[in-house]
């Protein structure tokens, strides 16, 4: 099976109603995908398909084929080209224990597409990825930073 994973085009070879996490952390080798609640519930897994926000725990691999994928990985070539919202994100100091934080910024990276620029009211209710940490704050301000310097 085909798919463009990071803007690179894979093929995989693996049976089809494998979770795309699984698929993705350890057969394409990138573990920017974390594994929370394996429910589609938390949102720790989430990747970017074809721009959409997508629990990757919940979605089968062959669901994913002919698609655009995009992980955390693939957001910036390397660590001195990231993202405003990567950059806003640090500087607002947003991670705690770091674990949700590549669902989060994936989850707001499709916001911003969407809707550059949020309420804080929208910026909520997009923010489903749950923080056991509790940083919620610090998120909607690297958010609505973000929102601010792009419009």
């Amino acid at each position: 099976m085909k798919l463009t994973l990071n803007k690179r085009e894979k093929v995989i070879d693996i049976p089809g109603e494998t979770p795309s996490l699984w698929a993705i952390r350890e057969e394409l080798g990138d573990e920017s995908l974390k594994f929370g609640c394996g429910k589609g519930i938390c949102g720790a897994c989430t990747i970017l398909v074809n721009g959409e926000p997508t629990k990757s725990c919940v979605t089968r691999i062959e669901e994913l084929k002919g698609t655009e994928v995009t992980t955390l990985s693939g957001l910036s070539e390397n660590d001195q080209d990231l993202t405003n919202l990567q950059k806003n994100w640090m500087e607002e100091n947003v991670a705690q224990c770091g674990y949700c934080q590549p669902g989060q910024i994936l989850n707001a990276y499709a916001l911003l597409k969407s809707n550059p620029s949020p309420t804080e009211q929208e910026i909520k209710e997009w923010m489903y990825n749950l923080c056991r940490c509790g940083t919620y704050p610090r998120i909607i301000k690297a958010i609505k930073k973000t929102s601010e310097e792009n419009s």
